[in-house]
């Protein structure tokens, strides 16, 4: 999940209004066997623990997520389920780190702390070579360097002068923040920039400019300070791999490294960086997994969260957390017997991290797509890139049966509440549902909208789609996408609520008279400012 979708999760109860929608009526016989089999019985811990010590990393298309893919799917056989598949989407080019290594030579030898990026090639070896601060964010930069870069480590981010942290890393809502109303924030509509969609990703810019002036290798520095390390990278599509080393350093190390380029005593690097590309199937794959419904013709009800990851470390907090909780759930209510009227969809997401990429090939491919824009170089763009520009949305023969979705993806907080994204219809259901947990942390229904994660392209044609509101934890101050996301820093309390809040909206949704009610068909929308220039 990335970091500003988290920023706008983080939903704060809104007040309700009487809303003249009959309420759905709660098995609580149901929930508390869901409750014994999730507290007593859990084994939530256990599967987090496989996909973080055991597997690790699950980059895309790496070994680690075929692994990943393999053994999620081989659980829920184990567990009873049905119809479980590995669902393929077009992706692109596998990509795993062997190792990694960095040092300053002059003006005094030190180890630094280096991850390579991601996608981008390996070192072949160990090179060394003098580094020049070189800062460049757009291909209006590249002019003053142009002639300057022949053998040199290029150091590619400003520095900048760090700083200490204001606030405990780690947290959680109060009953205040939750209960403070929030106003309905209006959603705001301008006309897409063509222009935009068509430029070259900067990234592949970047790496052509350094090869045509014969960098030995790029360096930029951590976004955080603490020596966290990320890695990420997006230049996975075939046909469009770098051809220059690019590698991530710690904050403070590049910070130190910059300063002495300043001074007489100008530093030299020593890099190694062995990667692997794995090109044997471009495909990606979705894990899904059924509970069978007794009648409702065809209907369902799903969760979903993300299985991939990114490799700096083992993908624990985002997301083999909400994985796991899917998993659980599963578990939870397949150990009960349950036979809901409608189907139970459990889906495990691919390729969230470069863009949301296996839950739009889902809806692409099942729920409704898009219509084209009309320009080949647009069309030929990835789907992420232009889907929101395309109209008018095109509804597929399933469209009607997928029901609700529930989406995790915030860490391994606990459960306070769901966003209603906006739905006013749904709000008062939700209330009524979360009211057996409210002595467990969960009692907020909030309306406003959350996005980044795997509910998004749900939303955007019309099936209601909700992520739920979790604590925080030190999930956005240190843990998302950094060197330190593994087993340690899960909560096994809170995971285990999750999974027993997520199993009983499953059911109810499930087991509901009346689906839960939808937002209108999205159709385009006018500018919010006509005026606008």
């Amino acid at each position: 999940m990335r970091l500003a979708a988290l920023l706008s999760a983080t939903a704060i109860a809104f007040a309700m209004p009487a809303v003249a929608v009959s309420a759905q009526e709660v098995d609580r016989v149901a929930i508390n066997r869901i409750i014994d089999q999730g507290f007593n019985h859990s084994e939530v811990m256990e599967t987090a623990a496989y996909l973080t010590d055991r597997i690790g990393g699950r980059m895309t298309n790496s070994p680690q997520m075929r692994q990943a893919e393999a053994w999620t799917a081989q659980r829920f056989r184990d567990w009873g389920l049905s119809n479980v598949r590995a669902d393929p989407f077009e992706f692109g080019r596998g990509w795993s780190v062997v190792r990694a290594s960095a040092r300053m030579t002059e003006p005094r030898v030190l180890d630094l702390r280096v991850i390579p990026v991601a996608w981008t090639p390996g070192t072949n070896g160990v090179i060394s070579g003098d580094v020049v601060v070189a800062p460049m964010t757009s291909a209006g930069d590249f002019g003053q360097w142009r002639g300057k870069l022949r053998g040199k480590i290029v150091m590619v981010t400003r520095p900048d002068t760090g700083g200490e942290p204001t606030e405990a890393p780690f947290r959680r809502w109060t009953a205040e923040e939750l209960r403070n109303p929030e106003t309905y924030r209006q959603p705001t509509h301008a006309a897409p920039s063509l222009d935009r969609l068509r430029e070259t990703e900067f990234a592949l810019r970047l790496d052509a400019f350094l090869a045509e002036e014969g960098a030995l290798a790029w360096v930029r520095m951590s976004a955080r300070e603490g020596g966290l390390l990320h890695g990420t990278g997006y230049t996975f599509r075939v046909g469009a791999t770098p051809t220059v080393p690019g590698l991530e350093l710690a904050a403070e190390d590049y910070r130190r490294l910059a300063r002495l380029a300043k001074t007489d005593a100008a530093p030299k690097l020593e890099l190694m960086s062995e990667v692997r590309f794995h090109d044997e199937d471009v495909n990606a794959y979705n894990i899904l997994a059924d509970i069978p419904g007794t009648d409702r013709s065809g209907e369902y009800v799903m969760a979903g969260a993300h299985l991939d990851s990114w490799a700096a470390s083992d993908g624990a907090a985002d997301n083999a957390a909400g994985s796991a909780v899917i998993m659980e759930a599963a578990r939870i209510l397949r150990a009960m017997g349950v036979r809901p009227k409608r189907t139970i969809r459990f889906a495990l997401w691919n390729g969230e991290e470069q863009g949301l990429l296996g839950s739009l090939a889902y809806v692409d491919k099942y729920v409704a797509t898009r219509g084209p824009l009309g320009d080949p170089d647009l069309d030929a763009l990835p789907a992420n890139r232009t889907w929101r520009s395309r109209w008018p949305i095109q509804p597929r023969e399933g469209y009607g049966d997928l029901v609700a979705y529930f989406n995790l993806d915030n860490g391994s907080g606990k459960i306070r509440g769901v966003n209603a994204e906006g739905n006013v219809a749904a709000a008062p259901i939700f209330e009524d549902w979360l009211e057996p947990f409210a002595s467990m942390g969960a009692s907020t229904v909030s309306l406003r909208t959350s996005g980044g994660t795997d509910h998004v392209y749900m939303q955007t044609v019309g099936i209601p789609g909700y992520q739920f509101i979790q604590d925080p934890l030190d999930y956005g101050s240190r843990l998302h996408h950094t060197s330190i996301d593994s087993y340690d820093h899960l909560r096994a309390e809170d995971l285990r609520q999750a999974a027993v809040i997520l199993a009983s909206f499953l059911l109810n949704a499930a087991n509901s008279d009346e689906p839960l009610p939808r937002m209108p068909m999205p159709t385009q929308p006018r500018p919010s400012d006509p005026f606008a220039y």
